[in-house]
């Protein structure tokens, strides 16, 4: 079946000599695994490697089976060119991280719009700031909304965050309730939008260590849920 959809690349691996597996999060149909073959090295076919650069947004047609096998790319167009994304060291290195952290999350092969659209959002509004210090831990804690474990905040006022439970509670339950200043900086995400993120002010540590603990939440609520390698890198970004 010829589909044509809005797609954002998750991620590409070099196959044999000259061919790409790229996985892609597309508008109609969810996640999609492609076989891109001899694309590294024909110079005259339509498709380019550099089209399949982590999170970008494409326009693709498509052939899909549906039948869980490798599909086929016909035509790939890229509709929102970024700016920095790919260029701007830390940004690029937030890229790795999200595309990892997307790669770990998203398994499901139907199609999800308001995922769609929250990732195109906030790919675009990182793409277009410059202060985004505290992008990832939000960016983090809003997936889950679409990934079905977002926590409970109705009483936000309590001093422990049950991890396991994905609630505040007023006293510690089991292992997995947290509390300190670290919670305190947790409540500040709740309930604002990425143009308010340069109003929590947090050291590098701190930021750090809240990180590691959504990192930690995902891994109590999604199976299999790896942390990104690529938690080294940011381990050396902002100050």
């Amino acid at each position: 079946m010829v589909v044509s959809t809005k797609a954002i690349v998750i991620s590409s691996l070099k196959y044999a000599e000259s061919d790409l597996i790229v996985t892609c999060y597309t508008e109609v149909a969810g996640l999609k695994t492609y076989i891109l073959r001899r694309i590294a090295s024909s110079k005259k076919g339509k498709l380019r490697v550099a089209q399949f650069q982590p999170l970008t947004q494409l326009d693709l047609i498509a052939f899909h089976k549906n039948k869980g096998a490798l599909e086929q790319i016909r035509e790939a167009k890229v509709v929102h060119p970024y700016k920095t994304l790919h260029t701007n060291i830390i940004k690029s290195s937030l890229t790795l991280f999200i595309s990892e952290v997307l790669k770990n999350a998203i398994h499901e092969e139907s199609n999800d719009l308001f995922l769609y659209k929250y990732l195109t959002d906030s790919l675009n509004w990182l793409d277009n700031n410059d202060d985004i210090a505290n992008f990832y831990i939000l960016f983090l804690l809003n997936l889950t909304t679409h990934l079905g474990f977002y926590p409970d905040h109705s009483t936000i006022e309590h001093s422990y965050f049950n991890m396991l439970e994905g609630n505040f509670q007023i006293r510690e339950t089991n292992k997995y309730c947290k509390k300190g200043n670290l919670i305190d900086y947790f409540k500040l995400f709740f309930g604002i939008n990425f143009d308010s993120l340069s109003q929590i002010k947090m050291q590098k540590q701190e930021r750090l260590e809240l990180l590691n603990l959504l990192l930690d939440y995902y891994q109590l609520h999604l199976h299999g849920f790896k942390k990104p390698k690529s938690i080294l890198i940011l381990n050396q970004l902002f100050r």
